[in-house]
């Protein structure tokens, strides 16, 4: 996500929290989720940010509308599983939806299926421990390709054509995905439509708009965690390209 936004808006600033130290939150409750969303958002308004992007399916879904409600004034961006584009990209009408255990039992995604997954076949598969797993930094470790394996396995017994990654951690193992699901699975990642949606209010904002501020060098990127900065660090530079110091993430 965190890739798809700074291609989208290479002049802009952009201030990037890692909750690390209280992840993964696919396994938490919706009140804890929603207290540390909150959290971090207001320190994201301390830091003077114009959007908010909420970069997690499952805070989206246990969240999204409480700060909403009470940032009222401010764009709040949040995602969720394409069900949507998967079901209308599918051949068979035979899709899969990867995510975490707290985004497939929250309303909100409920919603989403009742809304648009129309008369396809929609396989639910749970991913508990992924999402800590890819946290670790190993993207090729004999445990995480045991995890896609497994999750893999109902979406092809089920013979479905299109897969949902469903959580932003999973798109750094599309590539374990694929493998696992067959090439002839097409896998649905809804970042840069996510990136996207946030130029387009973007543009509304002087803050991101900046032509009239003549600006032609690239935006800074901030990076804050909750758990080890240097790892963050490490995992930007490698994954992302991105070289940037990050910061510890002050708690209050």
């Amino acid at each position: 996500m965190l890739s798809a936004i700074r291609a989208h808006l290479p002049l802009s600033d952009i201030v990037y929290v890692a909750d690390s130290g209280f992840a993964p939150y696919g396994e938490k409750s919706d009140a804890f989720i929603e207290e540390r969303s909150r959290f971090i958002t207001s320190f994201l308004l301390q830091k003077q940010a114009d959007l908010i992007v909420v970069a997690c399916n499952t805070a989206t879904a246990a969240a999204v509308h409480h700060l909403r409600q009470t940032w009222a004034h401010v764009p709040i961006i949040g995602v969720e599983p394409g069900v949507k584009p998967a079901v209308a990209s599918s051949r068979n009408r035979r899709v899969g939806v990867l995510a975490t255990p707290s985004t497939l039992r929250s309303k909100k995604f409920q919603a989403l299926i009742d809304n648009h997954a129309q008369d396809a076949y929609v396989v639910l598969q749970a991913c508990a421990g992924l999402a800590k797993e890819i946290e670790s930094g190993e993207l090729d470790s004999p445990r995480l390709r045991a995890l896609v394996e497994t999750f893999s396995a109902p979406l092809r017994a089920a013979e479905v054509d299109t897969a949902v990654l469903g959580c932003t951690h999973y798109p750094f193992v599309r590539g374990l995905f694929q493998q696992a699901l067959g090439t002839g699975v097409e896998i649905i990642d809804t970042a840069d439509a996510v990136a996207r949606q946030a130029v387009r209010i973007g543009e509304k904002l002087v803050q991101l708009r900046l032509p009239e501020q003549h600006k032609t060098t690239r935006g800074l990127t901030e990076l804050w965690s909750s758990a080890d900065p240097a790892h963050l660090a490490r995992v930007a530079n490698s994954w992302l390209e991105l070289d940037c110091p990050a910061h510890p993430l002050p708690e209050a």
